[in-house]
């Protein structure tokens, strides 16, 4: 049994059993990893893979069991080559953030920008996703950190941190008759209008849906995106009212709207920060978590990997 083998079964199994992708992945022959394959299915005494012809279409009930295991002890190697990276080169290497629109867009900048300066030696990759694909990034090890409002929670191999709580704003088009109403805005208001918002299962959609089925109301919502840039674009031309996280309004670049506070319309939202469970984090990662999130500085994220204190 070695590495490369372990790397052809997990690999594999992400491509969807396309050997000819894993030999592109792994820089290698398909029939070499066909016959990696091989190799350690016969020295485990079991077929992973089921097979029709030559092809392989999904993973035998041994090799759902497996599977796990060859994950676990790829990850601990890539552990172990990182304890030896962060006492040889402190100060360099990659570093890979998986996020979601709004927060690579309106959260990251600043910080991303200030690590640069203080690490000018690492290699940052940023990735945009869905709250889904970021656990997933996490999951599968593409990313070393997941910046998400929701679903990082959700799943029991990640440590999610909460970051900060923001709230929603709904913007406007100059001169529109919901800036000319008198007191605090309410969702019947809100309700009137054509509305454009995030997708499901993005930047707090779901508190959106919420706050209006809690008021017995459905809002009447005909475009939906990932990105408040996209929101307030098609706001611009009228099309409807943009409800978008406060944090994508900004009143000097956004001087073809106007923002309406609705925080008291949609409950509180959480941005997280998650990491891997099983993972071992270089110096320079907790540095830049501290960055993006003052309070979880790494003896704060190392008590919460321990489970000994989580960060409220």
């Amino acid at each position: 049994m070695n590495f490369q083998q372990l790397r052809a079964i997990r690999e594999t199994a992400r491509s969807g059993f396309n050997l000819t992708d894993v030999a592109a992945i792994l820089h290698a022959s398909q029939p070499g990893i066909s016959r990696q394959i091989r190799e350690l299915e016969q020295e485990l005494g079991v077929d992973i893979f089921v097979r029709a012809g030559k092809r392989l279409t999904r993973l035998t009930p041994p090799g759902e069991a497996a599977l796990p295991i060859v994950e676990r002890l790829l990850r601990d190697l890539e552990n172990l080559r990182r304890v030896g990276q962060d006492f040889t080169a402190q100060d360099s290497g990659p570093l890979s953030i998986a996020a979601t629109h709004s927060q690579a867009r309106y959260a990251l900048p600043t910080v991303v920008r200030d690590f640069r300066k203080l690490y000018p030696e690492v290699t940052l990759n940023l990735h945009q996703g869905s709250p889904k694909q970021v656990a997933a990034m996490l999951i599968s090890g593409e990313a070393d950190i997941g910046i998400a409002t929701e679903a990082l929670a959700q799943y029991e191999q990640l440590l999610a941190m909460p970051c900060y709580r923001w709230t929603h704003s709904v913007v406007v088009p100059p001169g529109h008759e919901l800036l000319k109403r008198e007191g605090e805005l309410t969702l019947e208001q809100l309700a009137r209008h054509p509305i454009i918002t995030y997708e499901s299962g993005y930047t707090g959609r779901t508190h959106i849906d919420d706050g209006f089925a809690s008021a017995g109301l459905s809002p009447n919502v005909v475009l939906s995106a990932m990105d408040a840039d996209v929101i307030k674009t098609y706001v611009e031309l009228g099309m409807g009212v943009g409800i978008v996280a406060s944090i994508a309004f900004d009143a000097e670049r956004d001087r073809n709207l106007c923002a309406i506070d609705a925080r008291h319309l949609f409950e509180v939202n959480v941005t997280r920060l998650a990491i891997h469970r099983d993972a071992w984090l270089r110096g320079y990662v907790y540095a830049f978590i501290e960055s993006f999130a003052p309070t979880l500085t790494r003896t704060a994220v190392e008590l919460a990997i321990k489970g000994e204190s989580a960060p409220d």
